[in-house]
Protein backbone atom coordinates (compact mmCIF):
# COMPACT_ATOMS: atom_id res chain seq x y z
CA UNK A 1 0.00 0.00 0.00
CA UNK A 2 1.50 3.03 -1.47
CA UNK A 3 0.41 6.67 1.29
CA UNK A 4 0.12 9.67 -1.00
CA UNK A 5 0.69 13.18 -0.14
CA UNK A 6 -0.11 15.99 -2.69
CA UNK A 7 3.02 17.47 -4.59
CA UNK A 8 3.16 21.35 -3.72
CA UNK A 9 6.44 21.40 -5.99
CA UNK A 10 4.73 21.03 -9.33
CA UNK A 11 2.07 24.05 -9.85
CA UNK A 12 -0.92 22.16 -12.41
CA UNK A 13 -2.99 24.18 -14.31
CA UNK A 14 -6.02 23.31 -14.75
CA UNK A 15 -5.95 19.70 -13.45
CA UNK A 16 -6.76 18.22 -9.82
CA UNK A 17 -3.39 17.88 -7.49
CA UNK A 18 -0.82 15.51 -8.57
CA UNK A 19 0.16 12.86 -6.26
CA UNK A 20 3.69 11.57 -5.02
CA UNK A 21 4.18 8.75 -2.43
CA UNK A 22 4.97 10.38 0.75
CA UNK A 23 8.87 9.20 2.69
CA UNK A 24 8.22 7.15 5.40
CA UNK A 25 9.84 10.00 7.93
CA UNK A 26 6.43 12.22 7.22
CA UNK A 27 3.81 9.47 7.86
CA UNK A 28 1.54 10.18 10.74
CA UNK A 29 -0.06 7.64 12.96
CA UNK A 30 -3.34 7.18 10.65
CA UNK A 31 -0.48 6.47 7.94
CA UNK A 32 1.12 3.81 9.80
CA UNK A 33 -1.93 1.94 10.87
CA UNK A 34 -3.36 2.17 6.90
CA UNK A 35 -0.43 0.43 5.72
CA UNK A 36 0.10 -2.12 8.16
CA UNK A 37 -3.75 -3.29 6.92
CA UNK A 38 -1.76 -4.81 3.65
CA UNK A 39 0.70 -6.45 6.24
CA UNK A 40 -2.08 -8.11 8.44
CA UNK A 41 -4.65 -8.58 5.79
CA UNK A 42 -1.08 -10.87 3.90
CA UNK A 43 -0.94 -12.46 7.21
CA UNK A 44 -4.27 -13.79 7.14
CA UNK A 45 -4.23 -15.32 4.16
CA UNK A 46 -1.07 -16.60 4.26
CA UNK A 47 -1.75 -18.39 7.96
CA UNK A 48 -5.46 -19.93 6.44
CA UNK A 49 -4.28 -21.48 3.33
CA UNK A 50 -2.76 -24.72 2.55
CA UNK A 51 0.98 -25.40 1.53
CA UNK A 52 0.19 -26.23 -1.98
CA UNK A 53 -2.16 -22.79 -2.30
CA UNK A 54 0.59 -21.07 -0.82
CA UNK A 55 2.94 -22.34 -3.72
CA UNK A 56 0.88 -20.57 -6.21
CA UNK A 57 0.95 -17.29 -4.15
CA UNK A 58 4.10 -16.67 -2.94
CA UNK A 59 5.19 -14.08 -6.12
CA UNK A 60 2.27 -12.15 -5.16
CA UNK A 61 3.42 -8.98 -4.05
CA UNK A 62 0.00 -7.65 -3.00
CA UNK A 63 -2.57 -8.69 -0.91
CA UNK A 64 -5.45 -7.61 -4.09
CA UNK A 65 -3.02 -9.84 -6.30
CA UNK A 66 -3.58 -12.75 -3.84
CA UNK A 67 -6.82 -12.54 -3.65
CA UNK A 68 -7.40 -12.79 -7.43
CA UNK A 69 -5.38 -15.50 -7.78
CA UNK A 70 -7.29 -17.55 -4.96
CA UNK A 71 -10.37 -16.56 -6.17
CA UNK A 72 -9.99 -17.79 -9.89
CA UNK A 73 -9.24 -21.39 -9.25
CA UNK A 74 -11.63 -21.67 -6.24
CA UNK A 75 -14.47 -19.75 -7.61
CA UNK A 76 -13.82 -19.78 -11.61
CA UNK A 77 -15.30 -17.80 -13.38
CA UNK A 78 -19.27 -17.18 -14.13
CA UNK A 79 -19.08 -20.06 -16.80
CA UNK A 80 -17.92 -21.90 -14.31
CA UNK A 81 -20.17 -21.32 -11.52
CA UNK A 82 -23.13 -21.74 -13.56
CA UNK A 83 -21.96 -25.12 -14.09
CA UNK A 84 -21.82 -26.11 -10.84
CA UNK A 85 -24.94 -24.64 -9.76
CA UNK A 86 -26.25 -26.96 -12.32
CA UNK A 87 -24.43 -29.65 -11.00
CA UNK A 88 -25.53 -28.55 -7.56
CA UNK A 89 -28.90 -28.82 -8.72
CA UNK A 90 -29.09 -32.23 -10.80
CA UNK A 91 -27.65 -33.54 -7.17
CA UNK A 92 -30.77 -31.95 -5.11
CA UNK A 93 -33.38 -32.96 -7.63
CA UNK A 94 -31.67 -36.50 -8.05
CA UNK A 95 -31.09 -37.25 -4.27
CA UNK A 96 -32.22 -40.34 -2.75
CA UNK A 97 -31.76 -42.29 0.85
CA UNK A 98 -29.52 -44.76 0.00
CA UNK A 99 -30.34 -48.30 1.03
CA UNK A 100 -28.30 -48.94 4.73
CA UNK A 101 -27.80 -44.88 5.15
CA UNK A 102 -28.88 -43.58 8.17
CA UNK A 103 -31.19 -40.74 8.35
CA UNK A 104 -27.68 -38.78 10.22
CA UNK A 105 -25.82 -39.69 6.89
CA UNK A 106 -28.68 -38.81 4.44
CA UNK A 107 -29.30 -35.43 6.17
CA UNK A 108 -25.62 -34.06 6.50
CA UNK A 109 -25.23 -35.35 2.84
CA UNK A 110 -28.26 -33.33 1.40
CA UNK A 111 -27.46 -30.46 3.55
CA UNK A 112 -24.12 -30.31 1.78
CA UNK A 113 -25.94 -30.36 -1.54
CA UNK A 114 -28.13 -27.05 -0.15
CA UNK A 115 -24.89 -25.76 1.42
CA UNK A 116 -23.36 -25.73 -2.23
CA UNK A 117 -26.45 -24.49 -4.21
CA UNK A 118 -26.79 -21.42 -1.41
CA UNK A 119 -23.18 -20.61 -1.64
CA UNK A 120 -23.75 -20.69 -5.32
CA UNK A 121 -26.87 -18.07 -5.11
CA UNK A 122 -29.76 -20.06 -5.67
CA UNK A 123 -32.30 -20.07 -2.63
CA UNK A 124 -34.95 -22.51 -1.66
CA UNK A 125 -37.67 -21.99 0.76
CA UNK A 126 -37.69 -24.13 3.51
CA UNK A 127 -41.39 -25.80 1.87
CA UNK A 128 -39.36 -26.95 -1.27
CA UNK A 129 -36.39 -28.42 1.07
CA UNK A 130 -38.98 -30.13 3.23
CA UNK A 131 -40.86 -31.65 0.46
CA UNK A 132 -37.67 -33.06 -1.62
CA UNK A 133 -36.33 -34.67 1.85
CA UNK A 134 -39.93 -36.28 2.25
CA UNK A 135 -39.56 -37.46 -1.59
CA UNK A 136 -36.04 -38.31 -1.15
CA UNK A 137 -36.80 -41.28 1.67
CA UNK A 138 -37.38 -44.54 0.78
CA UNK A 139 -41.28 -46.19 0.84
CA UNK A 140 -40.58 -47.60 4.84
CA UNK A 141 -41.12 -43.62 5.60
CA UNK A 142 -44.38 -42.92 3.70
CA UNK A 143 -46.80 -43.11 7.01
CA UNK A 144 -43.89 -40.55 8.72
CA UNK A 145 -44.23 -38.21 5.34
CA UNK A 146 -47.91 -38.46 5.07
CA UNK A 147 -48.42 -37.65 8.52
CA UNK A 148 -45.70 -34.74 8.45
CA UNK A 149 -47.17 -33.70 5.13
CA UNK A 150 -50.65 -33.15 6.82
CA UNK A 151 -49.90 -31.94 10.13
CA UNK A 152 -46.44 -29.93 9.90
CA UNK A 153 -46.82 -26.14 8.29
CA UNK A 154 -44.13 -27.20 5.71
CA UNK A 155 -42.62 -23.56 5.71
CA UNK A 156 -40.99 -23.89 9.78
CA UNK A 157 -40.26 -27.45 8.76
Amino acid sequence: MKILKVNTAIAISGGGPQMVEKPRAEWSTEDKKKANLENVAKNILYKTLEKNMFSKIKTCSTTKEIWEKLTQPCEGNDQTKENKLTVAIQMFDNAKMKPGETMAEFDERFNNIVCEIIALGKIYINREIALKVMRALPREWDVKTIAMRESKDLNKL
